[in-house]
């Protein structure tokens, strides 16, 4: 059936029972209406100059399309036709060429995967920068590489930052900066999107210093964290070493019967092995963890596959249970404390630095020198930290100058 639609007429029209009922517009030739029990659609056909003749679905009626937009799709179909532009065909190309693209494009996932591979295996903040990366990229991991915009990484620091994290939000900004470049070098994205994003804070050096008294306050409070965070909260008090470093020590860098750890160069910031005295309290905070020990490498750990995570909750636990005794501190600042301490104590800068695995402070040592201070000055760093441990668990409240081999530093 052929004659001029109207909207009155539509609304009039009764769908059948069964089959369905189809209307041809004289208006616009080539445009049919098509009524079912079920729906109404929009349909038109006409052939393409020179070409074969398309078929094009409009959508339902009266929505989303009218009568109103139906002719004035049909409008702009004819025009192509007449001009030999085929649509339909030009469709099906675009999305052979976005299924092609989105089959050869890398996935955010797979790229972390090769940055990894290819990048991080050799550097020892490896671990590290791989969290970071599929934590702060978790809702695109599955999405091309091409897909991944500047918005994108820059929302993920500005959340970051309105958590409060700012210092960290720059450490994810580094990593993610470092990423996107790598993924531009090698053709994963067609452009660097993570140059030039802002930093979240301009971060300046802290000055809080730990005193012994909130250092003891410390050490008791640790007695209510449990089995797990108390030795390791322990460790980071009686040792001074990184944070990163005591969580991801290993059964195999301890010397229980020498009473030290011994780290290997791949896991310390400036890349040298470095050895750490186990006082007596250091020793017992390890002896608990040790008789339940698994066949896992890993000291602290839950899963015996990956070091412990949740480490800022442990914190924001252990500052609940000092109250007001100690005010806002970092983790870092025990390395702070014990510097300082030891400074006031008479140790001299150079074991202090040792102890701390901290690189030469004046001009670049020796061969001889790096020797000396890695191997020599073992029993003066044990001194150092058999004398803070007992500053640390109360055993001696006072600051005196620590004696080594009859004498006094």
């Amino acid at each position: 059936m052929k004659l001029e639609l109207t909207d009155r007429y539509l609304r009039n029209l009764k769908a059948p029972e069964s089959g369905r009922i189809e209307v041809s517009d004289t208006k616009r030739p080539g445009l049919r209406f098509r009524l079912s029990k079920d729906k109404a659609v929009w349909m038109y056909e006409k052939r393409i100059k020179g070409g074969p003749k398309r078929k094009h679905t409009f959508g339902t009626w009266p929505e989303p399309v009218s009568l109103k937009d139906a002719r004035d799709q049909a409008l702009i179909l004819e025009a192509e036709a007449a001009k030999g532009i085929d649509s339909v065909a030009e469709t099906a190309r675009r999305k052979l060429a976005e299924e092609a693209a989105k089959k050869t494009s890398v996935s955010v996932g797979d790229a972390i995967d090769a940055y990894d591979t290819l990048h991080l295996a050799g550097l020892r903040t490896r671990d590290e920068r791989r969290r970071q990366l599929l934590q702060s990229l978790a809702s695109h991991v599955g999405q091309s590489m091409s897909e991944l915009t500047r918005a994108h990484l820059q929302a993920i620091v500005d959340a970051k930052a309105g958590e409060g994290r700012k210092a960290y939000a720059n450490r994810i900004r580094a990593a993610l900066m470092a990423f996107t470049r790598w993924a531009w070098e090698r053709d994963y994205i067609h452009e660097n999107i993570g140059a030039g994003i802002p930093r979240a804070t301009k971060e300046t050096a802290r000055e809080r210093v730990l005193d012994v008294t909130e250092v003891q306050a410390i050490w008791q409070a640790t007695e209510e964290m449990g089995d797990l965070w108390r030795p390791f909260l322990r460790m980071l008090l009686l040792t001074c070493q990184r944070r990163g470093e005591i969580l991801n020590l290993r059964w195999s860098e301890l010397d229980l019967e020498r009473g030290r750890i011994e780290v290997p160069g791949s896991r310390t910031k400036n890349g040298k092995p470095h050895i750490t005295h186990l006082s007596a309290p250091a020793l017992e905070a390890l002896a608990c963890l040790h008789e339940k020990r698994s066949e896992s490498d890993w000291v602290f750990t839950t899963t015996g596959t990956t070091p412990v995570s949740g480490i800022g909750k442990a914190k924001a636990r252990l500052d609940r249970l000092l109250g007001d005794a100690v005010g806002p501190w970092r983790l870092h600042d025990i390395r702070t404390a014990f510097a300082t301490t030891m400074a006031e104590a008479g140790v001299p800068e150079n074991v202090a630095d040792r102890v701390l695995n901290h690189s030469a402070t004046g001009s670049a040592p020796s061969a001889v020198a790096r020797v000396y201070n890695r191997a020599e000055q073992l029993p003066q760093r044990a001194a150092a930290l058999e004398k803070w441990a007992a500053l640390v668990t109360g055993t001696q409240a006072e600051i005196v100058p620590v004696a080594f081999r009859g004498g006094a530093y």
